[in-house]
């Protein structure tokens, strides 16, 4: 048996992980001594309402690998595989987390992947490893088939500032706009797993008009886009970009996605993005 693991940075639906019996790791966000679980003990509303007010911005950390080891001892058992598919490791300590509960169980099969994404890519990358699972497929095929699919993934975004980058040691090389963030609205992108520029507009109309017509010009037409719009505090925003794009795209459904707390301590509130595949 195959068992699909991830982590909250995915925002997996919860219907969906039902429906596909992926247990859902999660991250831990640290306001000053107290902790939380992100969608156990901790929800983006609550957590959005706490960090407009607090006075220092608060922390994240990976799941500890405990989580893993006790999911990977209740579940697996020889023969089976596990399939750990998780962000990317120059954004959280995930993947560092689960192979460290992996060596506890050198018996056991348990692989894990960096996908170099987060969010929507990440999370349709999960579904299509348990669609493939349930179809019979074995663990080597599935991995095979994301490999494949892990370079198109794109992750376009925009920011209300780059402080939230900059403090919590996620800005990568976006840290060149720092100084000139008061003239620009930068479009920024996930590169090889870090936050990187990728264009500069003067405004935010014009940076988000902009940021439309990248993903049209890269994205996958049809439901092999596995669109996603993502956001902090921007519902109506978000709700305006999936339709525009949908119809675009001829994608009808577009996931819209509220980014979860371990993300938005490092984006900030008000982030608005889009994630996708690129055409083949």
């Amino acid at each position: 048996m195959i068992h699909v693991v991830t982590d909250t940075t995915s925002g997996l639906p919860a219907d969906l992980a039902r429906q596909y019996d992926i247990p859902v790791i999660p991250q831990v966000v640290i306001f000053g001594d107290e902790s939380y679980l992100e969608g156990i003990e901790i929800d983006p509303a609550t957590f959005l309402s706490r960090l407009r007010t607090a006075k220092t911005l608060p922390k994240t950390a990976a799941p500890p690998p405990g989580l893993f080891a006790d999911l990977f001892r209740q579940r697996a058992r020889p023969g089976d595989t596990v399939l750990c598919i998780h962000p990317s490791a120059e954004l959280s300590g995930t993947v560092r987390s689960a192979l460290t509960a992996a060596a506890e169980f050198p018996d056991l099969d348990i692989r894990v992947l960096d996908t170099r994404t987060v969010a929507s890519p990440l999370a349709a990358l999960v579904l299509l490893a348990a669609q493939m699972a349930q179809q019979g497929a074995s663990a080597d095929a599935i991995l095979a088939h994301l490999y494949a699919w892990i370079p198109r993934a794109r992750l376009y975004f925009l920011v209300d500032t780059l402080e939230f980058l900059q403090k919590g040691g996620r800005i990568g090389g976006a840290a060149a706009l720092i100084g000139s963030v008061l003239q620009v609205k930068p479009i920024l992108e996930l590169r090889e797993g870090r936050v990187e520029p990728l264009e500069r507009e003067r405004t935010q109309r014009k940076a988000l008009a902009r940021l439309k017509e990248l993903v049209l010009a890269s994205a996958a037409r049809g439901p092999e886009s596995h669109l996603g719009v993502l956001h902090a505090g921007a519902a109506e925003a978000a709700r305006a970009l999936a339709d525009d794009l949908g119809q675009q795209l001829g994608v009808p459904d577009v996931r819209i996605m509220e980014l979860t707390p371990a993300i938005v301590t490092h984006a900030g509130p008000g982030v608005l993005g889009v994630g996708f595949f690129a055409a083949a």
